[in-house]
């Protein structure tokens, strides 16, 4: 698949998700086997830029090509603005949020929220391209709510105005993430349009990720919730796609490598405070799919300091029969 000049490893993208996919976990996931990683969202409103949030969000530093920031708002201009700011600092995608149905966002009509209003997206998208330089891309979901699914005639507008790739969650904005996804939406997309689609909604294994791309004929699939505590589903989903061979998750002590690892690069990208704080949700997601552990001990679940944490975690991961399988 490409998008623009950029020739992706794998047809497959992890889904930008809010106070998840930061730089570290994006670089794991494609190490993983992740083709194509998406920033988490920041707003358009370049006012809001100076908080420390933002700025680790803006940090693309080191990251594998291509590089893609995603942006979210409902002012043209603002968009604009933004995007070809993040360019400036190293963006080489740009991709548009209207798929984000959470309240907050889309109280400011940013986010699914526009999908009520086409003629807004077409400035949006007119306004961006204008400016970025870079191919654009747009996540957006299937629409507003059941009586309004939309997603054919955004994306057929979104291709003339010159978007370079699509993604399409298979549910509507009022569903938020409940239910199942359904494809058939996704496929008509498909149908019309020549730009490349990802299909996205409840991707948890190799076999779904074969079935859906079997379903809506999409070039790829994006997978989000099922990444988390996961990453290894990436290269699970690769090599089942190229090979038809079901592999199962790493052995138990790359298992742990990958977490310790993880835990080290949270740590040196946020800070001690930060970074331990948001290597205690990434545990979490570990600890609930790995067979072997049991409930995180609460010790670990309070520890403040990294070193503290790392030895927890080490000492954890040991005792449910994750076993280093590198050299101390």
């Amino acid at each position: 698949m490409k998008i623009g000049p950029y020739e992706l490893p794998a047809a497959l993208a992890l889904a930008p998700m809010a106070g998840v996919t930061d730089r570290p976990f994006r670089s794991l996931c494609r190490e993983m086997g992740a083709g194509l990683t998406a920033s988490e969202m920041i707003t358009a409103d370049t006012r809001l830029w100076h908080t420390r949030k933002s700025r680790h969000r803006l940090d693309h530093a080191g990251e594998p090509e291509p590089r893609v920031v995603q942006i979210a708002g409902s002012d043209p201009a603002m968009l604009a603005a933004a995007a070809q700011l993040n360019v400036e600092m190293g963006a080489q995608i740009v991709d548009i949020n209207m798929g984000c149905p959470a309240k907050k966002v889309c109280n400011r009509a940013a986010g699914s929220a526009l999908m009520r209003d086409e003629a807004l997206i077409r400035s949006i998208l007119e306004a961006v391209l204008r400016t970025a330089g870079v191919p654009v891309t747009l996540k957006m979901r299937t629409g507003w709510d059941r009586d309004s699914r939309n997603a054919v005639s955004i994306a057929r507008m979104a291709e003339d105005i010159g978007v370079a790739a699509l993604a399409v969650h298979g549910r509507t904005r009022a569903d938020k993430f409940a239910g199942e996804a359904e494809f058939a939406t996704i496929a008509d997309v498909v149908r019309s349009v020549s730009i490349p689609v990802f299909a996205n909604g409840d991707i948890d294994s190799p076999e779904k990720a074969r079935n859906v791309l079997l379903a809506t004929g999409a070039a790829g699939v994006m997978i989000g919730r099922a990444a988390q505590g996961r990453p290894w589903i990436f290269r699970q989903v690769k090599t089942y796609l190229s090979s038809g061979v079901a592999v199962g998750p790493p052995c138990p002590g790359q298992v742990r490598d990958i977490i310790m690892t993880h835990l080290e690069s949270l740590h040196a990208f946020y800070g001690e405070d930060v970074g331990v704080r948001m290597a205690r949700k990434h545990l979490g997601w570990y600890c609930r799919q790995l067979p072997l552990a049991s409930r995180l001990p609460g010790e670990l679940l309070t520890a403040a300091r990294a070193v503290e944490q790392l030895r927890l975690a080490s000492e954890f991961l040991a005792a449910s029969g994750y076993v280093a399988s590198r050299a101390a």
